[in-house]
Parts: C-alpha cells; sequence; structure tokens
C-alpha cells in the first residue's frame, strides 16, 4: 500500500490517504496551534470500510518513530 500526500489550499497541513481491499486511510498530523488539525502534537491514523455509510476508526497517539514519513512506501 502506498500513501499519497493530499495537495490542499493550505500548505502547512499534512494528510496522507490510501485505500486497499475495501478500506480508506488516512494518516495526518495534529499540533496545538496553527494550521490544519488541533490536538496534541503527533501523527493520527484512521480508517473506514468504503463501500459503507459509517465514520471513520480514529487511532490516536502516534506509535510511528519519530522519522516516520507517510511520503515512504509502507508495505504491507
Amino acid at each position: 500500500m502506498e500513501f499519497t500526500r493530499v495537495i490542499n489550499p493550505v500548505e502547512d497541513i499534512e494528510i496522507w490517504t490510501a485505500s486497499s481491499d475495501g478500506f480508506s486511510f488516512v494518516i495526518s498530523y495534529e499540533s496545538r496551534s496553527g494550521p490544519g488539525f488541533h490536538g496534541p502534537p503527533g501523527y493520527v491514523a484512521s480508517w473506514r470500510p468504503i463501500y459503507q455509510n459509517r465514520g471513520a476508526i480514529r487511532v490516536g497517539g502516534s506509535p510511528f518513530k519519530p522519522k516516520f514519513s507517510p511520503m515512504n512506501r509502507i508495505s504491507i
């Protein structure tokens, strides 16, 4: 699976998406201030079934090492 950075009008917002086997995955970066998503600093992951009208499951915290970059290919 390969994550792709979402291009949006606000350059400082970091969002990456991928989909596979009927599921959509999103990784974003939150900070306490500034543009983008607000919350405890760190990466947040979420996933949901693509073909069902359901909200996403949010995985808080940051299990990623500090040198993690979603721009790198992730193999599952």
